[in-house]
C-alpha cells in the first residue's frame, strides 16, 4: 500500500483547484514509477499554473513537493516539454 504524503497546497483555493493540483503533482510522482504520456503531465502543470500563476509561488509548491517526494517537478515538466506524443519515464 502506498504511503499517503501530504501535498503542497493553499487554503485558499477551492475544492476543484485542490483536486486538480493534486492530479498534478501525483502524475509527477507516477512519471518515476511508469511511463506517463507527455501531453497527460503538461495538461495538468497548464492547469496547475491556472491555480499558480506566479512563478515565484509555483517554484515553492514544487520545492515543498520535490523534498517530500524525492523527485523533481520541473526536470519532469522539460522532459514532457522536449518529447511530445511520447511517453516519457523518469529515472
Amino acid at each position: 500500500m502506498e504511503e499517503e504524503m501530504p501535498m503542497p497546497i493553499s487554503m485558499d483555493w477551492s475544492t476543484e483547484e485542490i483536486v486538480d493540483a493534486v492530479n498534478f503533482f501525483q502524475m509527477i510522482e507516477k512519471s518515476y514509477q511508469q511511463a506517463v504520456v507527455s501531453e497527460n503531465i503538461l495538461t495538468l502543470y497548464n492547469r496547475f499554473k491556472e491555480i499558480v500563476p506566479s512563478k515565484s509561488e509555483e517554484k515553492q509548491y514544487f520545492k515543498t513537493f520535490d523534498e517530500q517526494a524525492g523527485v523533481s517537478c520541473w526536470k519532469t515538466i522539460q522532459k514532457a516539454k522536449a518529447a511530445p506524443g511520447e511517453k516519457i519515464k523518469m529515472p
